[in-house]
């Protein structure tokens, strides 16, 4: 069972920011926009229920099974990792600034350069389109790269995107994770 968070604990949790999932060589680093309050107050990435990143990931055969949040640094023996464009946990990615993104694409550009995943793959075309400066970016695999990193863009798994649902989702992230077997 998922705990409750009180209002006061997931306020108190607004501009915390969460340790990214990640090491040297990995598959894919999975990009999100920023932590929501519940994965800032619990230390976990896409914790909120109602996220559908987890269940995308099994539904794509990432994972073996559906795993949950708190087994996030297991992944890393999967070849997968996670980190967000901003740092800064917010209630919604809307607090976010333009200058937040495009500070996190050259945070992100820079944790890519060191960890030299095979794939980046952000999850919300949106943030990736500010973060990149490609405002006219699709989802999928982009033209340009990151040094030897492909980079894929992902629809965004929060809740509150109703274009998708957890299959529509792993169904995107199959497509991903047929380029990473190629």
């Amino acid at each position: 069972m998922t705990k409750r968070y009180s209002r006061e604990e997931l306020a108190a949790a607004n501009g915390q920011t969460i340790p990214d999932v990640i090491a040297k060589g990995l598959d894919v680093l999975f990009c999100g926009i920023n932590p929501g309050l519940m994965s800032a107050v619990t230390g976990h990435h896409f914790a909120r229920p109602g996220n559908r990143f987890w269940p995308a990931l099994h539904l794509s055969g990432f994972t073996p099974r559906l795993y949950r949040p708190d087994e996030q640094d297991t992944l890393t023996d999967l070849g997968l990792g996670i980190t967000n464009v901003v740092a800064r946990a917010t209630a919604g990615a809307a607090e976010l600034t333009k200058e937040e993104y495009i500070q996190g694409g050259e945070i992100l550009r820079a944790k890519v350069e060191k960890y030299r995943p095979r794939w980046l793959a952000v999850v919300g075309i949106g943030a990736y389109r500010t973060a990149f400066a490609a405002p006219r970016a699709a989802l999928g695999r982009q033209d340009r790269t990151l040094g030897k990193t492909g980079i894929w863009v992902l629809p965004n798994p929060s809740g509150l995107n109703a274009h998708f649902t957890a299959e529509t989702l792993g169904e995107r992230f199959a497509e991903l994770k047929a380029a990473v077997e190629e």
